[in-house]
């Protein structure tokens, strides 16, 4: 890991620099792909999986056989951490629930506000050389609180052409309606496109690489949603003298191990904890069985030591970090200062591992500095607000003149006039 001490703030756009590659990188491939999918659909889905994945595929969606199948290989223990981590996510979740909002603005003029689940969503589980069947909980639990009515998950297949039984045990657990065994760049176009086999929907939800991210940011110019541009996974530490450096290590490393182009940051104003984490870094990490992929996010990251914690909170909202622990003696100088940033773990006792598994929050968080202006998932992400109104006699007399004159300033005759027969059929 590389040591900055007290960098300018005139640096921090450079030191605190993401190893990502830039869209223009990326556009072509997914562009290509996309117009592929567009126009051959099933065709060009199989020709892409054969390609990225080494696999020819005869069915694409996955069987009952092989749903049957995933029950019997997940063993007791897993499905019960499984059902609590599932348990706490519905928990958390299903508190986000919201009652219909109701004002009567003007006597006579009611207008209200519901919730509706969006109809059709697409769940994207990276299952490469981490199958994220914790990824489903946090999408496919909401979804199905929210009453999403069709959801479908895409996933790639091993060399086999199978899916990791944890994968498919924890969808047919959460309600997932259909399992297609495609991954990447062809799976954000199937959802986008919809094909003879895979349906289109409404709105796609997941992390990926850099190639997933850029197609379902291109997935948007088709008329469907996201749930945020999500790529590569961070985190960003702060901790003092307070904070035990063997616990910081290992989070730091959570995240390290899951993929080269991760990013780790460790945030500190006491130069000893930067020495005894990185020490603790170095040692930890051997014993990891992802050590090539570590050791190569480990590069990208970075030990970085400041004057005071008013530098560091403002360079910690500058970085906007997609995961962010704070394990400091002045706690809520920190809790209450933070902007930016995805999810937030505290304390010495609160590994961010808990929120990726089973505290009850959502794992599904925005990186790449977007924490600035998007939230993680949660039970509003599956639900559109939709509002209404009713107006009777009295309100319309109420109201009435003003939107007359409003509309004439503006230019807009034909809406003064929806106005003014109304007025007048209700003064004769």
């Amino acid at each position: 890991m590389k040591i900055i001490k007290n960098p300018s703030q005139e640096t921090w756009e450079e030191v605190l620099k993401r190893p990502t590659q830039t869209i223009d990188d990326i556009e072509a491939t997914v562009n290509e792909i996309f117009a592929e999918v567009k126009s051959k659909g099933d065709q060009a889905i199989a020709k892409y999986t054969s390609l990225f994945d080494g696999i020819s595929l005869a069915n694409m969606e996955v069987s009952t056989e092989e749903m049957q199948q995933a029950q019997k290989e997940i063993s007791t223990e897993l499905k019960e951490a499984i059902q609590l981590a599932k348990d706490n996510i519905t928990k958390f979740h299903a508190a986000q629930k919201t009652d219909r909002v109701e004002v009567e603005t003007q006597n006579g003029v009611k207008c209200w506000q519901e919730k509706r689940p969006i109809q059709k969503v697409g769940l994207y589980i990276p299952g490469g050389s981490a199958p994220l069947f914790s990824t489903i909980l946090m999408l496919a639990v909401p979804a199905q609180l929210a009453g999403c009515q069709e959801i479908v998950l895409c996933t790639p297949p091993d060399k086999n052409g199978k899916i990791n039984p944890a994968i498919l045990y924890t969808a047919h657990l959460c309600g997932v309606t259909k399992i297609f065994k495609v991954g990447g760049i062809q799976a954000i176009a199937g959802l986008t496109f919809g094909t003879k086999t895979i349906p289109q929907v409404y709105k796609i939800f997941g992390p990926g690489n850099q190639f997933v991210t850029v197609a379902k940011q291109l997935a948007t110019r088709f008329n469907v949603a996201i749930d945020m541009p999500a790529g590569p996974s961070e985190l960003l530490v702060f901790a003092d003298s307070t904070a035990n450096a063997s616990f910081v290590a290992s989070d730091l490393l959570s995240q390290a191990e899951h993929g080269a182009d991760s990013q780790v940051i460790l945030v500190t104003t006491s130069e000893e904890i930067l020495k005894e984490v990185e020490k603790e870094v170095q040692q930890q990490i051997q014993d990891l069985p992802r050590l090539k992929i570590a050791e190569q996010a480990i590069e990208n990251s970075k030990l970085i030591l400041v004057e005071s914690e008013e530098t560091a909170l403002n360079l910690i909202n500058e970085y906007a970090p997609e995961h962010f622990i704070v394990v400091v003696q002045n706690e809520d100088f920190f809790v209450s200062g933070i902007q930016n940033a995805g999810s937030v773990f505290i304390g010495n006792y609160t590994p961010e591992s808990a929120g990726d598994y089973a505290s009850g929050t959502n794992h599904t968080l925005p990186t790449n500095a977007y924490a600035k202006q998007y939230s993680g998932v949660n039970l509003d992400s599956f639900q559109k607000s939709m509002t209404f109104q009713k107006i009777n006699e009295t309100g319309i007399q109420t109201i009435g003149k003003a939107i007359e004159l409003m509309a004439e300033a503006e230019g807009l005759q034909a809406h003064k006039n929806a106005v003014s027969l109304r007025l007048k059929s209700v003064a004769s």
